[in-house]
């Protein structure tokens, strides 16, 4: 444990810090909250950003838990209590926390076919100094991501 924080220490020191940009926009009923977030980030060839905070509702929530290989469809009203991750032109990986009526809720990994309900208020922060890509990590053989500082024109 030790060694592993100083490893994290040693590579937050290695980085700056950066000003950082932000997106607001809604997402309206029956849009695809996965798509529609990459699809914004492909577009305007964001290479570094990340998920300030996020309010709405889905009636789709398509999830996968902790160390599972198959994604779980929900269906129902669900409130969006948390959407956090890191986002890129070059893949991105993002976590979602929901509630039912019932005030359950359950997290894990966004997946496509989610479906907004009423709304998906939005707001993201993007890092032009940097750029995010995602190597394979031979720990578990996942791609996981690696920061780079951008080369300045």
């Amino acid at each position: 444990m030790i060694v592993s924080l100083f490893a994290m220490q040693t590579n937050a020191q290695q980085l700056s810090t950066s000003v950082t940009q932000s997106y607001a926009f809604r997402l309206r009923p029956n849009q695809d909250l996965k798509k529609e977030l990459q699809r914004f980030i492909d577009e305007k060839q964001i290479s570094a950003a990340c998920v300030l905070t996020c309010v709405g509702s889905l009636t789709s929530v398509n999830i996968r838990y902790a160390n599972q290989e198959k994604y779980e469809m929900l269906k129902g009203h669900f409130e969006i209590v948390s959407l956090v991750g890191v986002l890129s032109k070059n893949g991105s990986h993002i976590h979602i926390s929901v509630s039912d009526s019932t005030g359950k809720t359950i997290g894990g990994h966004l997946g496509d076919e989610s479906l907004i309900y009423t709304t998906a208020e939005i707001v993201l922060g993007i890092m032009p100094d940097y750029d995010f890509v995602r190597e394979p990590d031979p720990t578990f053989g996942y791609k996981e991501l690696v920061v780079r500082r951008r080369k300045k024109k």
